[in-house]
C-alpha cells in the first residue's frame, strides 16, 4: 500500500534534480546595483560587476541578475578593488625575542585583512635574508590573503635592536640573491629601525634594490642630528622607491627638532618643504604607514589642504597599532577623507597607486580579465572622531567594510547581501597555490 506514493516521491526527486541540473548560470557572482569606483580605469558610476571562475568577466550598465549562481546587492554601496596594503607586519610566532620577526608582536594574515576590505598585503620587512623561507612556509603559502614581502636588509629581519642597528648584519648581496630566488613573493627591500648618524644601511639596502632591480622602502629611523631627507631624497634614492611613514616625524610635535627624523612640513611656514615637493616630481613614492605612532595631524593636515596626498596608504599593522589611532585601512581612509583628502583619490592611494608601486600591475583594478579581488563598502554620515597622538578632529563620514571577494569567493559578509548564503569553504590545509 506504500509503493505508490514512494514512486510519486521518487518522480517528484528525479525531476528536481534535473531541473537543476539543466539550470546553467553564465557568472558565479553578480554585484547588482553598487557604485563602482576603478581608478585605473576612470569607472566612477553606478555599475554592476559580473565574476566567473574567480576572474571579473564584466562591468556593465545592467547584467541580469538571473545569471548570476549568486548575487549581491550593493545598492547604495560602493564597489572598489580589493585594498592593497603595502605595510604590514604578519610574521607571526612564537619567538618571544622574535619581535615582528616570527614573534608575538606580528599578526596572522586573514584575521586582519578581510574585514577591512584588503585582499593583498606587502609584509615590510619583518623577514631578511636568514628568515624569508621561514615565513613563505608559514605564512605566504598557508594565508588566503595574498602576501607579498619587501626582504628586510637586515639577515634576521625585524628581530629587535642588536640585529637592527648592525650595519655588520646588512647584506646587500645577499638579500638580493633571495629576492631574486623568489620574485613572485619579494616585491621590494626595506630598511627600518636603524638610529644613528650614518649613511651605509640606506645605502646598503639602495644596493641589495639594484641588485635585484626592485624598489626600497625606508623607515627612516633616528639621528642626532639627523640626516637630511633632502640627501634622502635627491642622492640616495632612486624613481620608484619609497619613503614610508611620510607623515611622521621628530617627538617633538608641534616644533621642528634638529635630532630624531625631519618633518617633510615646515612647521614654521605650515608648507610642505620645496625639495619634498621636487622628490615627487623626481618619482619618490610618499607612503603612509599610519602604524602606533607615526602620524601627525602637523604633518598631514597642512599636506593635505596643500594638494600633497599620499601616493599611497597603508597602515602599518601590528599588535601595537591595531587597537590605537591607526584601527585599519577603512579607517585612516576614512581619517583622510576628514582632513580634505578626496574619496576617489583615497581609493587610487589604496588600490592602483600600491599596485604601481610594487609593480603588479595586475592587481588594483576592476578590469575585464583580472583577478577578481573586490571590496564594497558602505560610506556611512554622521559624527566620527579620528585622533593621533598629537591631537584629534571630527569627521562626516566613515568607510564600513560591507563585503570582500577574494579570487572571485565571498570571504567577508558583514550583513548578508549576497543571496543564496553560500558560506565560504574552511581553510585549506595544503598550502594555496594562487598568489
Amino acid at each position: 500500500m506504500h509503493k505508490i506514493p514512494l514512486l510519486f516521491l521518487s518522480l517528484a526527486l528525479l525531476f528536481a534534480s534535473t531541473a537543476q541540473a539543466q539550470t546553467s548560470y553564465t557568472y558565479s557572482l553578480v554585484i547588482k546595483g553598487g557604485h563602482v569606483i576603478d581608478p585605473k580605469n576612470k569607472i566612477d558610476e553606478l555599475m554592476d560587476v559580473a565574476v566567473n571562475e574567480g576572474k571579473i568577466v564584466l562591468v556593465s550598465k545592467n547584467i541580469d541578475a538571473k545569471q548570476g549562481r549568486q548575487v549581491v546587492n550593493a545598492k547604495g554601496l560602493y564597489v572598489t578593488p580589493g585594498l592593497i596594503d603595502i605595510h604590514v607586519h604578519f610574521f607571526w610566532g612564537t619567538d618571544l625575542e622574535g619581535t615582528y620577526r616570527n614573534g608575538p608582536l606580528a599578526l596572522p594574515a586573514d584575521g586582519f585583512t578581510f574585514p577591512a576590505g584588503v585582499t593583498t598585503v606587502v609584509d615590510a620587512g619583518s623577514s631578511g635574508w636568514k628568515t624569508f623561507e621561514t615565513f613563505k612556509k608559514q605564512t605566504i603559502d598557508r594565508s588566503q590573503t595574498r602576501v607579498f614581502a619587501e626582504l628586510n636588509i637586515v639577515g634576521e629581519g625585524m628581530a629587535g635592536g642588536r640585529f637592527e642597528n648592525n650595519i655588520d648584519e646588512m647584506n646587500a648581496e645577499k638579500t638580493a640573491e633571495m629576492a631574486r630566488k623568489y620574485p613572485e613573493n619579494i616585491t621590494g627591500i626595506k630598511l627600518a629601525h636603524f638610529n644613528g648618524h650614518r649613511w651605509e644601511p640606506t645605502e646598503r639596502a639602495v644596493e641589495a634594490g639594484k641588485l635585484a632591480n626592485i624598489p626600497v622602502m625606508i623607515d627612516f629611523g633616528g639621528a642626532d642630528p639627523y640626516l637630511p631627507l633632502d640627501s634622502l631624497f635627491s642622492v640616495k634614492l632612486r624613481p620608484g622607491d619609497i619613503y614610508t611613514h611620510c607623515f611622521g616625524g621628530d617627538d617633538g610635535v608641534g616644533i621642528d627638532k634638529m635630532n630624531g627624523r625631519e618633518q617633510i612640513v615646515d612647521i614654521k611656514t605650515n608648507k610642505v618643504k620645496p625639495f619634498v615637493l621636487k622628490a615627487r616630481e623626481r618619482g619618490i613614492i610618499f607612503d603612509v604607514g599610519f602604524g602606533g605612532a607615526s602620524f601627525l595631524f602637523s604633518q598631514g593636515t597642512p599636506a593635505i589642504k596643500s594638494g600633497f596626498y599620499p601616493n599611497s596608504i597603508s597602515t602599518d599593522l601590528h599588535t601595537g597599532s591595531m587597537n590605537g589611532p591607526m584601527k585599519s585601512m577603512p579607517n585612516i581612509m576614512s581619517l583622510f577623507m576628514a582632513i580634505g583628502m578626496p574619496f576617489k583619490d583615497v581609493i587610487a592611494a589604496s588600490t592602483w597607486n600600491p599596485a604601481k608601486e610594487i609593480k603588479h600591475e595586475e592587481l588594483g583594478s576592476l578590469s575585464v580579465g583580472s583577478g577578481a579581488d573586490i571590496a564594497i563598502f558602505n560610506l556611512r554620515e554622521g559624527n566620527f572622531g579620528f585622533y593621533a597622538r598629537d591631537g584629534q578632529i571630527k569627521g562626516k563620514n566613515r568607510l564600513e567594510t560591507e563585503m570582500t571577494i577574494r579570487n572571485g569567493n565571498i570571504v567577508y559578509n558583514l550583513n548578508a547581501i549576497a543571496t543564496p548564503n553560500i558560506l565560504p569553504a574552511a581553510p585549506r590545509k595544503k598550502p594555496l597555490k594562487e598568489h
